[in-house]
């Protein structure tokens, strides 16, 4: 994919009113119009149409704006600089309204946008350019809903992210697995791995650029380190009769936090990807796994059995003393602290249902966002706002698939992939 830059275009800032506050009572998505940006040159036709429906698609399936169809425009915008006629706008109820132009230069691309407050009548921030080759077209389109999101919402955005998940292929008894990664709505699947062995939990670096995950390559579960540019990988502390899974990166990249399995006992460890070096956190005989770190790296929220059933409990980022957090009823698993620090995502289990939900890092104010046959392993948007994880259909012929939910609980809805898919995580904005 190429590169994309983008600078500030010398139009003043303006503060106005227009702003959604995102609260669990945020009920009316906010009304905006996209017309389709400005052509600059016969090349950049269809790109200039695309790039509008990448934006209109990722505002609108936040759930938190509605696009007003081009059906019941009254003004037409013709040129980039043209001024607003903000009384049509207005009649329509539009509270928002993206301007645009691209042009193209051999296979270099230019994307323009302003961002307008029609109840104010004013420019609400800088119009902002991007450059870039004409193959980085959707991530273009993606940068200037999440700079629209973030002068709505006063949030960071999600939308230029990309989620490397497992997609799965052929019978329950015998079902392929390989490593895919693709942008966050489905969009530009690319494969990482070939299915010859069952892969799971593949995990983003905070940077974006590596993946963990674990693999059965050699017959036992093992984690691996992978480029994603390269798709060069390594096998990480392999150790003879020991079985390693679920992994996840420290805040700073430096660290990889696991489970091992030795002598018939499984603890969490931590190794120095820089050394190699390795220590153990846990030391008990119950079954330890699943750890996350906070996000400035001094806490882990993991899963143990050690009160008898499945909960979650949090430690020292060096071991030591832990506390369970997790008091409901049923089985709790897969948690992930939020990028926000303020939440831990997890997997319920109870009555026979499988739920996502999420609750403070103390343990406080539990609340379940979904309930299905099968819910499991949820991962954070980069924004901390929006949750996606595998939904499980039941009976013989039942496949995985990803889902999203909003923190709230609204706003539940596929992700579209190719084929059964499992196992999603988020990776953080691009650069």
């Amino acid at each position: 994919m190429g590169g994309v830059a983008w600078f500030a275009a010398p139009v003043k800032a303006q503060d106005g009113p227009l702003r959604i506050e995102i609260t669990d009572g945020v009920i009316e998505p906010l009304p905006y119009a996209v017309p389709d940006f400005i052509a600059e040159n016969p090349a950049a036709t269809e790109y200039a149409r695309n790039i509008a429906r990448v934006i209109a698609s990722d505002l609108t399936g936040s759930g938190l704006f509605r696009e007003i169809p081009a059906s019941a425009y009254i003004a037409n915008v013709t040129s980039f600089e043209s001024p607003v006629q903000y009384a049509d706008w207005k009649a329509i109820n539009a509270e928002a309204l993206i301007t645009g132009a691209v042009a193209v230069n051999g296979n270099q691309l230019t994307v323009k946008f302003r961002l307008f407050d029609v109840f104010s009548g004013a420019p609400l921030g800088k119009g902002l350019q991007y450059v870039g080759t004409t193959d980085s077209w959707r991530r273009m389109g993606h940068k200037v809903a999440d700079a629209v999101y973030a002068r709505i919402t006063g949030e960071s955005g999600y939308f230029d992210s990309r989620v490397v998940f497992v997609s799965e292929s052929g019978p329950k008894d015998a079902r392929q697995k390989r490593l895919a990664i693709m942008d966050y709505d489905g969009a530009g699947v690319q494969y990482l791995t070939d299915s010859s062995a069952i892969v799971l939990a593949p995990r983003f670096s905070p940077t974006g650029d590596r993946v963990l995950y674990t693999s059965y390559e050699t017959g036992f579960p093992r984690v691996y380190l992978l480029d994603v540019a390269t798709v060069g990988r390594r096998i990480l502390g392999d150790q003879a009769g020991a079985m390693s899974f679920a992994p996840r990166f420290s805040p700073d990249g430096g660290t990889v936090v696991f489970s091992l399995t030795s002598g018939g006992n499984t603890d969490i460890y931590a190794m120095n990807l820089a050394t190699g070096q390795q220590r153990r956190l846990t030391s008990a005989p119950s079954i330890e796994t699943a750890p996350s770190y906070s996000p400035d790296g001094r806490q882990i929220v993991f899963e143990s059995d050690r009160s008898g059933t499945q909960q979650l409990y949090v430690m020292d980022a060096n071991g030591g003393e832990a506390r369970r957090i997790s008091m409901g009823e049923g089985r709790y698993g897969t948690p992930v602290w939020s990028p926000r620090g303020d939440l831990i995502a997890f997997t319920k289990q109870n009555k026979g249902r499988f739920h996502i939900g999420v609750m403070r890092t103390n343990g406080s104010e539990e609340r379940l966002l979904t309930s299905s046959f099968l819910d499991e392993g949820p991962t954070w948007s980069p924004n901390g706002r929006v949750i996606m994880f595998t939904r499980a259909t039941s009976g013989a012929n039942g496949q995985p698939a990803l889902y999203s939910v909003d923190i709230s609980g609204r706003n539940l809805k596929q992700v579209p992939t190719p084929g059964a898919a499992s196992d999603p995580a988020w990776s953080p904005l691009q650069n």
